[in-house]
């Protein structure tokens, strides 16, 4: 063994996105490829009357102007954004995409644009979720169809029994979870807060906006260069829009600017029904103001919280009704966010009632957790209240109360072993040594909060081989979008006993690479790692075979040490990884070539948990809210990469900054979205974000690569809390 697992190890990619090489969809030109551009809806709600297009078609350069009627899309499904990626008949956000503009240059394309002209016959649009609860609500779409989306792709949550009572046509989806008599447990409570939360549409930030190129092939396959968390999911989505069996549809990913769950599958089957009706390379980069009007951001929430406890600290009861407002397409994390509500701390009565809601905005998608800093805002927020009307010490309190491992989660099946009271304990130093932030200028607080997520299960295998030269290459179908190909490379290498800069990890195309899930969830370290542990203990044991006939000895007497086997004890007596390459790849070899496979199907959850410090300084006259000190603690399992972990520390944090003190969509009451740039839409700065002090704790997951959980997840979630705290 090398020991590489657990250093601190620079991103194996770093150099080239510091140093601008690494090629982006927008680097990509290819001969006859034409430039695409989307016609957005200014309308919230509104029947499609006609698109005039001529002056478009006139400008020197445009191929046409084409609409939902125009494109091969047999599959195509108005409740879902892959499957009708235009608007065929019917507007339910302003910003929803109406007709695409095609030109032979950028330029071109984006003249064209502005000389589209659509007649619209206005709908009265839905836009408060309270309001549309009702059951003589008008629809905010014609037809809704069941809850749909990416979800499933970041966590497998048990959702509770659905609402059978009379709901109004703008109800896509309920749960109901019940444990004990609520009523019971409110009456056993000495002190009851009851509070209603909302939290705004939140845009998930990534640099680089979405972008898409689809390339028809020859032999009448289609080639799609995609900024995507899941290579998979989008072949198999595109080719079920299209109408096309998915081997014939390959998806190549490419270096991703960032996605934070919203790069899951978006532009692809539009690009490529475009490209596949013109039989020409079509590219579709979208600009910032167009990605915030029409892309996926967080959905908005309400939470009405009822929380009870006993004047010893013990929790009695819950009560909650959970609203989420996905905007016109269902398929909002409403069980994740009810399962963490009603499941982060032991309490034995609890109704909790979850309804997503349709209306006339933005359609949503995931980001990162999703539904967990919603739900986690308003439960941590009466938790702490809760403590202070008590008079008893927030992480006190929240110590006596917190979930372990067989306590019952919500579906009554037990939390597997997990890390929050560790985290808590970690925590207690710094929240016991008291504030460290001046007041001068304003007046100090300071908060915590906790946060979970379950981790994300799913299939995946993993491929490694040995190559002439001695070092190895590993190919997996996750993209890398958090640093993840940097620990896969740790496992692989202390597995294979060879130094770090001997391995390569390749993220093959959709017709070359091992399955993947997509890369979202918390889950690639903990499933892909796993299949990528087991590929390289499969090479290693194929290595210490060939090494064991060639130094003639047991190969259970064999090493694997910096690149060579050798006999342990007898070091003199060893054979490189590279000549025992090459002999199991020459002419006429008596070996097979050095190649493990590997892959694993988890069905154990690996949950992990953080709980978060923050100081603030505020300012009482002008209502300025600055953080000053952000202390995160997080259970990894096992950190691979602490370096690599410290970061999502720190880049999960500063978005939960953003989520508790400067972001949110903003609409008006005809359902325009009036937060469309940069300069409205606030992202905290780096002046804005505090030094962080992180610590890592490592309570090992049994069926995590070395002990290691999903690390991405949990630092977004506590902080709005912490901040609110």
């Amino acid at each position: 063994m090398q020991n590489v697992v657990g250093q601190h190890v620079p991103r194996l990619d770093g150099r080239a996105k510091v140093m601008g090489v690494a090629r982006y969809v927008e680097d990509l030109h290819i001969e006859r490829m034409l430039h695409a551009r989307l016609v957005l809806a200014d309308r919230a709600h509104a029947r499609i009357a006609g698109v005039d297009a001529s002056a478009a078609r006139a400008v020197p350069g445009c191929l046409g102007v084409l609409t939902a009627r125009d494109l091969p899309l047999p599959g195509y499904d108005a409740a879902d954004r892959l499957r009708s990626p235009l608007a065929l008949d019917e507007v339910v956000f302003a910003g929803q995409p109406v007709a695409v503009v095609v030109a032979t240059s950028a330029e071109a394309a984006a003249d064209a644009l502005e000389r589209v002209r659509v007649a619209y016959e206005p709908l009265l649009p839905v836009l408060d979720p309270l309001a549309a609860l009702d059951l003589q609500s008008p629809p905010a779409r014609s037809r809704a169809e069941g809850e749909g989306g990416d979800m499933a792709l970041h966590a497998a949550v048990e959702g509770g029994g659905a609402e059978a009572a009379a709901q109004s046509p703008n109800v896509a989806s309920t749960v109901r979870y019940r444990r004990g008599d609520v009523a019971q447990g409110l009456a056993e409570a000495d002190e009851v807060v009851k509070y209603v939360f909302t939290t705004p549409m939140v845009y998930q930030g990534y640099l680089e906006p979405h972008a898409a190129l689809a390339v028809p092939e020859p032999d009448g396959r289609l080639t799609i260069y995609t900024s995507t968390q899941a290579l998979f999911h989008v072949r198999d989505e595109t080719a079920a829009a299209l109408g096309l069996p998915a081997h014939h549809v390959r998806v190549v990913p490419m270096a991703v600017g960032g996605g934070f769950g919203a790069k899951i599958g978006l532009l692809e089957p539009l690009v490529a029904a475009v490209a596949l009706r013109l039989g020409r390379p079509v590219t579709l980069v979208r600009t910032r103001l167009e990605d915030l009007r029409s892309a996926t951001p967080s959905p908005a929430a309400r939470f009405e919280v009822t929380l009870g406890a006993r004047r010893d600290g013990t929790l009695t009861a819950l009560q909650a009704r959970v609203i989420f407002d996905p905007g016109g397409y269902a398929g909002a994390p409403l069980a994740a966010a009810c399962t963490l509500l009603g499941g982060t701390y032991r309490v034995p009565h609890l109704d909790i009632a979850g309804y997503e809601v349709l209306t006339n905005k933005l359609g949503q998608g995931a980001y990162r957790a999703p539904g967990a800093p919603q739900a986690m805002f308003a439960l941590e927020s009466c938790v702490d209240e809760l403590a202070r009307r008590l008079g008893i010490d927030p992480l006190a309190f929240r110590m006596q109360n917190a979930v372990d491992g067989g306590d019952p989660m919500l579906s009554g099946r037990p939390w597997p072993p997990l890390g929050l009271r560790a985290c808590l304990e970690a925590l207690a130093p710094y929240w016991q040594a008291g504030p460290r932030s001046s007041s001068a200028g304003g007046r100090t607080g300071r908060g915590l909060a906790i946060g979970g997520w379950f981790g994300g299960l799913e299939p995946a295998a993993a491929s490694c081989r040995v190559n002439r030269d001695g070092s190895v290459t590993v190919i997996v179908g996750a993209v890398d979008i958090s640093g993840t190909a940097t620990g896969l490379a740790q496992i692989a290498a202390e597995v294979l006993g060879v130094d770090l800069g001997q391995v390569e990890v390749v993220v093959g195309d959709s017709d070359s690479a091992p399955q993947s899930g997509g890369s979202s969830g918390s889950k690639i370290t903990y499933t892909v790692g796993r299949a990528v542990l087991r590929a390289a203990e499969d090479a290693r044991a194929q290595v210490l075979r060939i090494a064991a006939a060639e130094l003639e000895a047991a190969p259970e007497d064999l090493e694997i040490v910096h690149g060579q086997a050798r006999v342990r004890g007898v070091p003199d007596k060893a054979i490189d990884l590279a000549k025992l390459a090459e002999l199991s790849t020459r002419y006429n070899s008596r070996y097979e070539p050095i190649f493990g496979r590997g892959a694993s199907t988890t069905r154990q959850m690996a949950p992990g948990f953080t709980a978060h410090l923050v100081e603030v300084v505020a300012d009482p006259d002008t209502g300025e809210v600055r953080p000053t000190r952000y202390v995160a603690v997080q259970d990894v399992g096992r950190a691979i990469n602490p370096a690599g972990v410290e970061g999502q520390m720190h880049g999960g944090a500063a978005q939960g900054l953003g989520w508790g003190l400067y972001e949110q969509l903003v609409y008006d009451e005809g359902g325009q979205l009036l937060t469309a740039t940069l300069m409205d839409y606030a992202l905290p700065t780096a002046e804005m974000v505090p030094a962080f002090a992180t610590r890592i704790v490592e309570v090992p997951a049994a069926d995590g690569p070395l002990g290691a959980r999903g690390v991405g997840e949990p630092p977004v979630i506590p902080g709005a809390a912490a901040v609110a705290n």
